[in-house]
C-alpha cells in the first residue's frame, strides 16, 4: 500500500509534463537573475521594469501550457473529482514561480523588486488560467502576451500612469490597488480552471 500511494500523483505529474514545467520555470528564474544582476540593471531600478513583465509572462505561459489534458475523455471517466488536483497543480506551480522569480531580483528595491514580481506572476497566471478555460492550454499564453505587451508599450502615455486597474503590472510593488487587481485575476482564474478545466485542444 505504501509503495503504490504515490502512483496517482506520479501519473498526474507525467500527464501534465510537470517535470519539464518545473525545469522551464527554473530556467526562467536563472535568466531573470542574470538580467537583474547586470551592473546597469542593479544600479537603476527602473531598468527592471521590462523584467517585471517578461519574467511573469514566460512563467505564466509555462504554467498555462502545463494545464493541457492529454486524455480528456479518460479524465472525465475517473471516479475522483478533478477540481482538487487542478487547484493544487495551479497553486503549487504559481507559488514556485512567484518564489523563484522574487529571489531572482535581489536587493531592497521596494518600487520594482520582489513584491512587484510576485504580484505580476499572480496576475499573469490568473489571466492565463482563464484563457486556458476559454481557448485551450496550448494558446493560453496569447491573451496574457497581448495584454502585458500593450500595457508595457503604452505606459509612456502620462494619462495611463494613474489607471491602476488597467496598468497594474507597471505599478510599483507596494501599490495596493495593483495588488487588488492581480489577486482578483488570480482568484478568478484559479476558481474557473479548477472547476471547469482547460478547453479541449483540437489536434
Amino acid at each position: 500500500m505504501t509503495a503504490s500511494a504515490p502512483r496517482p500523483f506520479v501519473l498526474y505529474a507525467r500527464s501534465r509534463a510537470l517535470p519539464v514545467t518545473v525545469a522551464a520555470l527554473a530556467a526562467t528564474a536563472l535568466l531573470t537573475l542574470w538580467a537583474a544582476t547586470r551592473p546597469d540593471t542593479y544600479v537603476d531600478p527602473h531598468r527592471r521594469i521590462p523584467l517585471l513583465s517578461l519574467a511573469p509572462l514566460f512563467a505564466s505561459a509555462v504554467i498555462g501550457v502545463s494545464t493541457h489534458e492529454c486524455a480528456r475523455e479518460l479524465d472525465r471517466t475517473a471516479v475522483r473529482r478533478w477540481w482538487p488536483p487542478r487547484l493544487a497543480h495551479l497553486l503549487a506551480l504559481t507559488v514556485l514561480a512567484a518564489t523563484v522569480l522574487a529571489l531572482a531580483v535581489p536587493g531592497e528595491m521596494r518600487e520594482f523588486g520582489a513584491a512587484a514580481m510576485v504580484r505580476n506572476t499572480l496576475g499573469a497566471t490568473g489571466i492565463t488560467a482563464v484563457a486556458a478555460v476559454l481557448i485551450g492550454a496550448r494558446l493560453s499564453w496569447l491573451p496574457t502576451l497581448l495584454y502585458l505587451g500593450v500595457v508595457y508599450l503604452s505606459y509612456s502615455n502620462p494619462r495611463l500612469h494613474g489607471a491602476t486597474v488597467l496598468t497594474w503590472s507597471m505599478q510599483p510593488g507596494p501599490q495596493r490597488g495593483a495588488w487588488a487587481v492581480a489577486l482578483a485575476a488570480f482568484a478568478v482564474g484559479a476558481a474557473l480552471y479548477a472547476s471547469v478545466g482547460p478547453r479541449h485542444d483540437r489536434s
